[in-house]
């Protein structure tokens, strides 16, 4: 005698897959997927629905439907899995955040300083090309006397 079909269905958050067969394992192998989805509570045997059924007219064919989204999967997963965060991964994130935030200040502080030193050397180009033309205009002024005074007429 055939052994029973069961339903079994599980969600990414984005679809739900529903198969009617004799087994999780079965169950597990029709979805190709690479861990035990019963394990954690994800995938769960399904009792009653429009998906169920369409599972059992179709059986060992993994049925696909649109599912209400992440929101509606992250309700779905057992407490366990929706567990809150220790103590120590609280105090982890929270010196991360704080590294983070010193890591910004920095980043800040050196584009500062960068802006600093283009505005110094813009300066600095400024005053040495003034001086250089000064010290131009009177090299020239200087040859243009030098000139007048070796003249014979100077």
């Amino acid at each position: 005698m055939a052994r029973k079909l069961k339903v079994f269905s599980w969600s990414d958050g984005l679809h739900d897959y529903t198969v009617a067969t004799t087994s999780r394992a079965k169950a597990l192998e029709a979805w190709d997927v690479g861990r035990d989805l019963f394990k954690d509570g994800t995938a769960r045997e399904v009792a009653e629905g429009r998906a169920r059924e369409a599972a059992l007219d179709a059986p060992e064919t993994v049925i696909t439907t649109p599912a209400g989204g992440l929101g509606a999967a992250l309700k779905a997963l057992p407490a366990k899995a929706r567990r809150k965060p220790t103590k120590a991964e609280t105090a982890r994130a929270a010196k991360l955040a704080a590294l983070q935030a010193e890591l910004e200040a920095v980043e800040d502080e050196a584009e500062a300083s960068e802006l600093g030193f283009a505005e110094r050397r813009s300066a600095l180009d400024a005053e040495e090309m003034a001086a250089t033309e000064g010290f131009e205009a009177r090299w020239a002024a200087l040859e243009k006397a030098i000139k007048a005074a070796r003249s014979p007429r100077g």
